[in-house]
């Protein structure tokens, strides 16, 4: 089995319910890396531009931290003070540093996942402790491309500082003779060159991080034909149960129109495909209404409801197939029907001696 094949048989896509309930425990496809070569770069940024500031902070530090106090001076007190100094002035050249990190760590976090806050991941899993899955862990494919990642980052630092040290190592070794001043500036000059000189193409290692864990957790969520019926089932309900819930809707609705077969005022049939029983009251409805219709079975039994509660049954094949097909049940009949219908209540009122009103 190769190292990537598939397993079992989940070969089908995460369903948009599994990939909510996956996002909802916090599980999303995200790059840490990413986040993290994002802050380096940022910091890069900063620190050319603020750099100076900080520096200035240090050099102040350094030499009040290198004079020598006299026993006066070299008390508790003094110590204190030098500590409260110190904070003082490297905490506003830090700030820019720590905002970066922090907001940047943010920022990358909702861009690659969203605004998602899930407490999920901080639950103790206790079979997290299980040290054969652990095992498992360490020779999987994650894991792999986790070291080879963590190899190559390590490759590229270790050539930069190679690079770096080596063209410069004749001003670094000549630091000693140069006034703190220059030698400080000279120093940050090296250290933000070689940060950016790592913070590029960790950028680039990161973005393919973040590609191969898309990837990986598209692999993760997919589901089995199976996985897929159940969620269906979970979710909309066993078809069986709704196909019994449907018949037994159906059977209501049907026993509740045959109910309305000994109201009606005329039953129009094929005669024996199609029965159309309708129904008007001159002070509730604008035209006739179709209280029940039906085919074949239901057509003969709507035929043996009106012959057992002597409804009058006419016979008009054409007619009764269009409101059959034209009109839904509970609808008046539209005026196309008007003079057909009239004409078969009017022959019923000469039978039957009026329409019931």
């Amino acid at each position: 089995m190769g190292l990537f094949n598939d397993k079992d048989d989940k070969t089908e896509k995460a369903t948009p319910k599994r990939l909510s309930e996956a996002r909802n425990k916090g599980q999303t496809a995200k790059s840490t890396e990413l986040s993290t070569a994002i802050a380096l770069l940022a910091s890069v940024i900063v620190f050319q531009v603020t750099g100076s500031n900080l520096v200035q902070a240090l050099k102040r530090i350094l030499q009040e931290g290198l004079s020598i106090p006299t026993p006066e001076q070299g008390n508790r007190d003094w110590a204190i003070q030098l500590i409260h100094k110190t904070i003082g002035e490297v905490a506003p050249a830090l700030f820019p540093f720590m905002g970066t990190l922090v907001g940047i760590g943010i920022l990358v976090g909702i861009l690659q996942v969203g605004w998602k806050i899930s407490f999920e991941p901080l639950k103790p899993k206790f079979e997290k402790l299980n040290p054969i899955a652990g095992l498992a862990k360490l020779f999987s494919p994650k894991a792999l491309v986790k070291a080879i990642l963590g190899a190559l980052k390590l490759g590229l630092i270790g050539m930069v500082l190679y690079l770096k040290l080596k063209s410069d190592w004749g001003l670094i070794l000549s630091l000693g003779d140069m006034p703190f001043q220059r030698s400080s500036m000279i120093v940050a000059g090296i250290i933000i060159k070689t940060l950016w000189w790592i913070a590029v193409p960790l950028c680039a290692l990161s973005i393919l991080d973040l590609l191969y864990q898309k990837w990986q957790f598209r692999r993760d969520m997919r589901m089995s034909k199976q996985d897929i019926k159940d969620e269906q089932k979970s979710t909309e309900g066993d078809p069986e149960v709704k196909a019994r819930i449907k018949k037994a809707q159906r059977e209501i609705a049907r026993r509740r129109m045959m109910e309305e077969v000994p109201k009606a005022d005329v039953v129009i049939t094929n005669p024996t495909h199609y029965a159309v029983a309708l129904k008007y009251e001159r002070s509730k409805m604008n035209a006739p209404t179709v209280v029940a219709k039906g085919s074949d079975r239901t057509a003969f039994r709507i035929r043996e409801i009106a012959k057992e509660n002597k409804v009058p049954i006419y016979e008009d094949p054409p007619l009764a197939r269009a409101l059959f097909r034209g009109v839904d049940l509970g609808e008046e009949i539209p005026s196309r029907f008007y003079q057909a219908v009239a004409t078969v209540l009017a022959h019923i009122m000469k039978q039957t001696g009026g329409v019931e009103a």
